[in-house]
């Protein structure tokens, strides 16, 4: 397994085509104290499958903070198996409405993603303090 992507961002949408319309893309919130609450967030991970990986896969996406310590976890289970002859590998889609996730201090929190025994980080989410901005 591989990650093919991932990203945080404002709102996205699956088409009927598989292609996949992304908005605001971010990396960095503002708040004016901690703890902090982001009221909604999606988050977006691509995973491509390799030959031999096939069947129900469970895995889970831990948000850590920045001491490494879990802050919350999304647990999933995908089932993969072959498409027809002309696609391409098999993949997973994760595209998660996030809502009233709290973030008990500022600083850089990372997705993590374990599955088939790999743990393999996803993106990064930085936290900053500024006193004026608006929640």
């Amino acid at each position: 397994m591989k990650v093919l992507y991932s990203m945080l961002c404002e709102n996205a949408n699956e088409r009927q085509d598989g292609r996949l319309d992304v908005h605001g893309v971010f990396t960095q919130l503002y708040a004016p104290g901690f703890p902090a609450q982001q009221d909604t967030m999606t988050l977006i991970v691509v995973m491509e499958w390799a030959e031999g990986e096939r069947g129900d896969i469970p895995f889970a996406i831990d948000l850590l903070d920045p001491s490494g310590s879990p802050v919350g976890t999304i647990n999933g289970q995908s089932t993969v198996s072959d498409g027809p002859a002309f696609a391409g590998p098999p993949q997973t889609r994760v595209v998660m409405e996030l809502n009233g996730v709290v973030f008990p201090v500022p600083g850089a929190y990372e997705f993590s993603l374990k599955a088939l025994e790999t743990q393999t980080s996803l993106t990064w989410l930085h936290l900053i303090e500024n006193p004026g901005a608006v929640n």
